[in-house]
């Protein structure tokens, strides 16, 4: 993606989430620039992977296959580990319409994926083998809104705004706007995008970045280079 359009699109990004009732946190304004000056104090920021997040997954068709993201608070796995501490993590989502985030599910993490506002959620759903790999022919069981229903192997769940659904690991998921975009809330155990995100096809997390322009704010992906 060249990061020209990653600007862009944090901007109308923050448009929706502004328009939603949202703000974000300080450190989601700073410059790379303020970043490096604040890097010791944002430690936690930087180690836990919070902030902007952009994904093409790597097939350069943001419009078809993409998900904007920014994570708002992120504990460490290795709190999760010895099950004590800042076991949690929260983020907001933005699905364009008819914008696919692709068949997925997590080894670890247990997640509540909420319409926070704007149009319909689809939530596609398919449940796991014996050895939790992806099966066409298996349902499962979730729970809407605290309520526990069963899914047929493929079903779609049109989560209005307010609503939401409980996904476990194993539970294959993928999702998109229906007919207008999405704001989505996302709240989870502890979120590790690097190994914890196990997608059905053979793509990627992250996107390639083509520097065709300064980064307005630092995505996650950018930390490694600009804050090492």
């Amino acid at each position: 993606m060249k990061r020209s359009r990653i600007n862009a699109i944090m901007a109308r990004a923050n448009d929706m989430i502004t328009a939603q009732g949202f703000t974000l946190p300080p450190f989601a304004y700073w410059s790379p620039d303020e970043f490096v000056a604040q890097k010791s104090a944002a430690r936690h920021v930087i180690d836990s992977r919070c902030g902007w997040d952009i994904t093409d997954y790597g097939a350069g068709n943001f419009d078809d296959m993409g998900l904007f993201l920014f994570t708002l608070r992120n504990g460490l796995l290795r709190d999760l580990q010895r099950g004590g501490g800042m076991c949690y993590a929260e983020k907001l989502l933005i699905s364009r319409s008819d914008q696919l985030s692709p068949m997925h599910t997590h080894a670890l993490k247990a997640e509540d994926i909420i319409n926070r506002g704007g149009a319909t959620l689809v939530v596609e759903l398919f449940g796991s083998d014996a050895d939790g790999n992806f099966d066409e022919t298996a349902g499962g069981t979730v729970m809407c809104d605290g309520i526990m229903r069963d899914f047929a192997p493929g079903e779609r769940l049109h989560l209005a705004p307010g609503e939401s659904v409980t996904l476990q690991p194993g539970d294959w998921h993928a999702f998109w706007g229906k007919d207008g975009d999405v704001l989505i809330g996302e709240v989870s155990t502890v979120n590790d995008d690097e190994t914890d995100n196990i997608f059905r096809e053979p793509i990627g997390r992250f996107s390639k970045i083509e520097e065709d322009a300064p980064p307005t704010h630092l995505l996650v992906s950018d930390y490694a280079t600009w804050l090492a």
